[in-house]
């Protein structure tokens, strides 16, 4: 009797990849990952090679949130898995599908305190959906299928896998690669029904409804039926952040975002409607901020995000189909009150001092930049652009989200240019976190991504500067000593300029796109230009 043919793990990892159309797979190789990254040599994927492995993470997440598909980093056992843990913590907390395999010691060197040894399952626990301690192969195929399912049909968010060096080297049944397994929900149909008939009876008795539609929206890839079932029963629709752009903010059922910052109009709705719909929304704090004594009808796949009164733990689109039969809602009144408010932000942008304020700047850069995919940091220059972007499409717009760590634009733009190579991609980043990840400059200008990073100088940390300056009437350690950044992004052999005074910034942005190539555009600005502060209840 023939035995059944056999393929090493690592070599089947890959091959189960490629059958899912993986293109890019995020990483930074080391020892205990090695047999991995010699199968992707002999693979079709292409691996793009990050300086830093929480870049890596990054542009995986970057790529995830462009894509729609779960993106994919890798990196070696002990800091190169731990390094990736600030871009895993990012994707955790904005519920991004992320795929993350580690390296690890051998199987018969566990517990015995060697070189780079760490428990890091433990370590990932808290920021994954799963994190998964490998033995042999067959648990490593299972594992990786259950975790590709659970991007396809369940809550989404960071996975994690760690490979133990010589469970990659072993041999498996290769028939195991094409083995299916099916993915099993734990929704209670009854009541998941009996809440959906709740959320019906809510809705068909609702005079002032809206909907909040939040990032799930899109991972569900329910765009187009939310936004029919909205047309149909004319009701108004919010946004939360991470969602702008999946209804063009001109749309004139569109309110604009809700919550902190949020503009008057949604924040009038959510304050004064009597039945909320959240859909794919975790309703943070933030948001919070502006939902009145509602009825909240919550739809989410993650159970643990569930905490109203109708809670339905399904998907968006699966939901919105159940709503076929609901009758024809009357709204005019309704959109005829919200009407007396503005769905965008009043801000005087028109200065021509010099040195640049910061929302003159960035007025310039987004006129310039039109369908241009826009990578935001985590900082003051934030707020402007949260009060001053118009989106126009679905993920036209990410930032790093509810855990908001400095240093995501720069990897973050290089996933995003990968998933959407026809796009320019426009980075706004200031000068604090450009230099938390400053070195995958050398990746964008190795692949030559038409990747035009503008960096807002104001030589401080400058959101945390005006909260000194607020609550403790002084400032200390927020000023910075900055580089030459022209000499270090030209080091890259990136094209530079700086700029200091108004009118230059959207020439300069406009020629640099043209381009397609990278470029770095350094803008001096006020540092003394604080963020308006309104809509801050939290």
């Amino acid at each position: 009797m023939n035995s059944s043919p056999t393929i090493r793990f690592s070599d089947a990892i890959i091959q189960i990849l490629e059958s899912e159309n993986v293109k890019y797979i995020f990483g930074h190789p080391g020892e205990q990952i090695l047999p991995l990254y010699d199968a992707i040599r002999k693979s079709k994927i292409k691996h793009v090679l990050m300086r830093h492995e929480q870049g890596a993470a990054h542009a995986a997440d970057a790529y995830a949130r462009i894509s729609g598909k779960f993106g994919l980093c890798i990196a070696t056992a002990g800091p190169g898995a731990l390094n990736l843990t600030m871009g895993i913590a990012t994707a955790y907390k904005d519920s991004v599908p992320l795929l993350i395999i580690t390296g690890d010691i051998p199987t018969n060197l566990r517990g015995c305190n060697v070189f780079q040894e760490i428990e890091v399952c433990k370590v990932f626990k808290p920021i994954t959906l799963n994190s998964y301690n490998i033995s042999n192969p067959e648990e490593g195929i299972l594992k990786l299928k259950e975790a590709i399912n659970q991007f396809k049909y369940g809550k989404t968010g960071p996975v994690h896998i760690s490979l133990p060096r010589d469970v990659l080297q072993e041999q498996v049944d290769k028939s195991l690669i094409y083995k299916e397994v099916e993915y099993s929900s734990k929704t209670n149909l009854k009541e998941l029904n009996a809440q959906i008939n709740a959320a019906i009876k809510a809705i068909e008795k609702a005079k002032k409804p809206v909907i909040l539609v939040g990032a799930g929206v899109i991972w569900s890839n329910a765009t187009d039926k939310v936004l029919n079932f909205a047309e149909k029963h004319k009701i108004p629709i919010s946004t939360t952040y991470h969602s702008r752009g999946i209804f063009p903010d001109d749309h004139p059922l569109n309110l604009g975002m809700m919550g902190t910052r949020g503009t008057e109009a949604s924040n009038y709705a959510g304050e004064n409607s009597d039945v909320l719909i959240a859909l794919g929304s975790r309703l943070s704090e933030r948001t919070e901020a502006s939902i009145g004594p509602c009825k909240i009808i919550q739809v989410n796949l993650d159970e643990e995000n569930l905490k109203s009164e109708i809670n339905i733990q399904t998907d968006v689109g699966e939901f919105i189909d159940s709503l076929n039969d609901l009758k024809v809602l009357n709204t005019k009144k309704w959109l005829n009150e919200l009407s007396k408010y503005p769905t965008y932000h009043k801000i005087k942008t028109d200065y021509n001092e010099v040195p640049i304020k910061p929302q003159r700047a960035i007025q310039e850069i987004l006129d310039a930049a039109e369908d241009s995919i826009i990578v935001n940091d985590a900082g003051s220059h934030t707020t402007w652009l949260t009060l001053l972007y118009k989106a126009k499409k679905s993920s036209s717009f990410i930032f790093s989200g509810g855990f908001a760590p400095m240093g995501y634009a720069i990897p973050g733009s290089v996933g995003a240019s990968l998933a959407n190579p026809q796009k320019n991609i426009v980075v706004i980043v200031g000068d604090g976190g450009f230099q938390m990840t400053s070195q995958e400059l050398a990746t964008i200008a190795q692949l030559n991504l038409p990747i035009l990073i503008c960096i807002i100088n104001n030589s401080s940390l400058g959101i945390i500067k005006q909260w000194q300056k607020i609550y403790y009437g002084n400032t200390y350690e927020v000023e910075l000593q900055n580089p030459d950044f022209i000499k270090l992004a030209e080091s890259y052999h990136i094209k530079a300029k700086r700029i200091k005074s108004p009118l230059k910034v959207f020439q300069t942005v406009k020629k640099a796109l043209n381009l397609r190539k990278p470029y770095f555009i350094e803008i001096i600005v006020d540092k003394e230009e604080g963020i308006p502060l309104v809509n801050t209840k939290t």
